[in-house]
């Protein structure tokens, strides 16, 4: 992918100034006399992604102004790849306690854009930005490079996005770092006891699959990544209503999302012993399809009664996870587009998660705040447990009752889980249906920033 950050400035360079609301006029004191004088004229009140070119005398660009508004937000810089012409830029100021490195990342992530399937693409260069040596900027681009993995992954619909493609997208991860790979596919996954996995993709003409990869030494503290890889999710026989199944191309976001958080471990070579299960399926009707009401077997060894084919998500986690539990990981995150009922709690922009762990969850809410990926903790509140019993079988894997659904959805995956040192399930919605600065609409990367941050501070390198 392109690279827009650069460390030389040239003469060429366009200093930008970030001008916040409340101290306009003292911040414009700054420019030189006719730039001053010409956003006092241009009426510029420097709300918060409000853009302003200066002109020079010969009619060149001489400089921009970036309103910031009366707030922080720290990805306000998120908004100049859309609206400057192409060149080199350099912040000539930066907003209150916003750092060189926060801006660059907001500006990459603000310059993503997905044209794959535009027969006529824009052919205008993106503008670069030039940072200082005291920023990291091979950081900043390696955190770039993991949230625009996430998003081309889960923006390409599923006819180019099924399990031969992800496992594909995972094979070239891999690769280009080194890990080891390996793949159960079809009725494979019945000789390999992962039943639910083999239920939920049964129907498909795409061959259902769990895909392994392993990465650092063995002698190093162990992270364990699940992410939930249905490809598309019609409901199955509990069939979606046409305006709920519009998204179900990114119902394999919680693949794409430990894919992209695998690919920052890797990346910085954090000395973990990397693994990453995501059980690729696509959940569709036909013959062979799983029903309402059915009883399955699962790796773990207990029967799961089938309340609802449309929460097929946790029954491919589920045995993953006991995989991934099998080898007491120091580290166990689970992540998946699991529940409406996280939406209807949180809304989009903010992701729950779950641990029984209050240090991480007290240091992972801290760091999401740090880098703008927030995330809020919600309870694994046992007392729920009983709406998920079943008259016939060990448990039901979803509740009858209209309330508590993600939490409900968290209990399940729970169960799966006994040996990991610290477990942690995020419920994540991987879109983002309005734009907003650094946040094109589409497919969006949730919570990796902040569990990197917290990964980091764990296992430092050197």
């Amino acid at each position: 992918m392109t690279r827009l950050l650069s460390t030389r400035a040239t003469k060429s360079t366009i200093r930008i100034w970030c001008i916040p609301a409340k101290k306009r006029r003292t911040a414009l004191k700054g420019l030189p006399k006719t730039q001053a004088a010409y956003a006092l004229t241009s009426q510029f009140t420097a709300s918060n992604g409000s853009v302003l070119l200066l002109p020079a005398r010969d009619g060149s660009l001489a400089g921009v102004l970036l309103g910031t508004g009366s707030s922080s937000d720290s990805f306000v810089a998120g908004v100049l790849p859309g609206r400057l012409p192409r060149g080199s830029y350099r912040f000539e100021t930066l907003p209150d306690g916003i750092s060189e490195g926060t801006m660059a990342l907001a500006w990459l992530l603000g310059s993503y854009s997905f044209d794959r399937y535009k027969t006529k693409k824009k052919k205008s260069a993106v503008p670069r930005l030039v940072v200082s040596a005291d920023t990291d900027a091979v950081e900043v681009q390696r955190i770039y490079d993991a949230a625009h993995l996430v998003r081309d992954l889960i923006n390409t619909p599923a006819n180019d996005m099924g399990p031969d493609e992800l496992e594909a997208a995972a094979r070239d991860l891999a690769a280009s770092h080194g890990a080891k790979i390996k793949v159960i596919k079809g009725d494979a996954l019945l000789k390999q006891n992962f039943p639910m996995i083999h239920a939920v993709g049964r129907a498909s003409v795409r061959e259902p699959r769990l895909i392994d990869i392993s990465w650092g030494s063995e002698k190093n503290p162990r992270v364990s990544l699940v992410g939930k890889g249905v490809c598309f999710d019609t409901g199955g026989l509990n069939l979606k209503p046409g305006s709920s199944m519009s998204k179900m191309k990114k119902d394999m976001g919680g693949a794409a999302h430990v894919l992209g958080l695998a690919s920052l471990i890797m990346s910085a070579d954090l000395p973990v012993r990397l693994r990453v299960l995501v059980p690729a399926v696509e959940n569709s009707i036909g013959g062979r399809a799983y029903r309402p009401g059915d009883v399955l077997p699962s790796r773990k060894g207990i029967t799961v009664e089938i309340g609802n084919t449309d929460a097929e998500g946790r029954l491919v986690l589920a045995d993953a996870l006991v995989l991934a539990d099998s080898e007491s990981p120091d580290v166990l995150f689970n992540m998946a587009t699991l529940t409406g009922a996280a939406r209807v709690a949180l809304g989009a922009d903010l992701p729950p998660f779950y641990t029984t762990d209050d240090g991480f969850a007290a240091e992972l809410s801290e760091q999401g705040r740090a880098v703008n990926d927030p995330v809020w903790r919600m309870p694994f509140w046992s007392n729920y447990r009983r709406l998920l019993d079943s008259k016939i079988a060990d448990i039901n894997h979803i509740s009858s009752s209209r309330y508590a659904g993600s939490i409900t959805a968290a209990l399940f995956l729970k169960e799966f889980v006994e040996s990991a040192r610290l477990f942690a399930h995020f419920d994540v919605y991987a879109w983002t249906d309005r734009s907003s600065p650094g946040r094109p609409a589409g497919a969006e990367a949730q919570a990796i920033r902040a569990m990197y941050e917290v990964l980091k501070r764990r296992y430092p390198t050197g």
